[in-house]
């Protein structure tokens, strides 16, 4: 159901708020309209998707929402706090694992636990391999990333973005470089997950299928400049199986929304 539709929407408190942003790149003599008057909020423990086509802006607002950029206007909030850099209180997990291959597994995990104040080595140990475990990769603390599969990689990853324990996890296409069998049970992998720990996720994906899996929420934007022309609210028991007929009711009225934004944009190019 389109939640443009509905008169209200009983949401979490605001965890994020994202009030009127707008973003452009300029190189050279040309600028690039990424986001445009973007507002919307994640609720404490929610877990969001952004959908949308190429080039709409997902990852840029990712990154600001993260602070590693700077929007041209508007503003982000986290608990009520403006975000202008980076902070411990966000995590980001990229499409690529970005591991450090001189550093075994628990190396890697235990790497973003390093300033996090008040912690002994012993007690970072122990939060890494609890975090292993909690990913299923007990048995591979001491193993590098040339031995890991792609799947492995990203559980790693995933472990580390945990580790220290991040008010809110940013998800930047993290799925999107593995084959559908290992897709399908890190999707059940990150469900299980998000059940035991209720962080506050937002997950850019092009996939709708994967965010109708994953979300409980997806938001919808236009191409390019990127604007929120739709939210749509999951309502179905977890965890998901991502074939089930359920799923795909949700998964092909996104679809249809997104056909709906992306072919007005066609014609006039045209």
């Amino acid at each position: 159901m389109s939640l443009s539709d509905e008169v209200s929407v009983e949401r979490p408190a605001a965890k994020l708020s994202i009030r009127g942003v707008s973003k452009r790149f300029v190189s050279g003599q040309r600028s690039v309209h990424a986001l445009d008057d973007v507002s919307f909020d994640v609720g404490e423990g929610e877990f969001v998707c952004l959908v949308g086509p190429s080039g709409c802006g997902k990852s840029t607002l990712l990154n600001l929402v993260a602070g590693l950029d700077l929007a041209d206007s508007g503003q982000i909030s986290a608990d009520g706090i403006p975000i202008n850099a980076p902070g411990r209180d966000r995590m980001v997990m990229f499409q690529e694992a970005a591991l450090f291959p001189w550093l075994d597994v628990l190396g890697n995990v235990m790497f973003g636990l390093h300033r996090k104040p008040g912690l002994t080595d012993a007690e970072r140990r122990e939060v890494a391999e609890f975090y292993l475990r909690l990913v299923g990769l007990e048995k591979f603390h001491h193993a590098f990333v040339h031995e890991l599969s792609g799947g492995m990689k990203q559980r790693v990853a995933l472990a580390r973005a945990l580790a220290p324990n991040p008010r809110v996890l940013l998800m930047d296409e993290p799925f999107g470089a593995l084959d559908a069998l290992t897709r399908e049970q890190l999707y059940g992998d990150i469900q299980r997950i998000w059940q035991q720990r209720k962080k506050t996720i937002v997950f850019v994906t092009h996939n709708v299928r994967e965010a109708a899996c994953l979300g409980d929420r997806v938001v919808l934007f236009s191409p390019h400049p990127g604007r929120i022309r739709e939210q749509f609210k999951i309502d179905l028991p977890r965890p998901r199986d991502i074939n089930s007929v359920e799923l795909a009711r949700h998964a092909t009225a996104i679809t249809a929304a997104l056909k709906n934004h992306v072919r007005p944009e066609a014609e006039v190019a045209e």
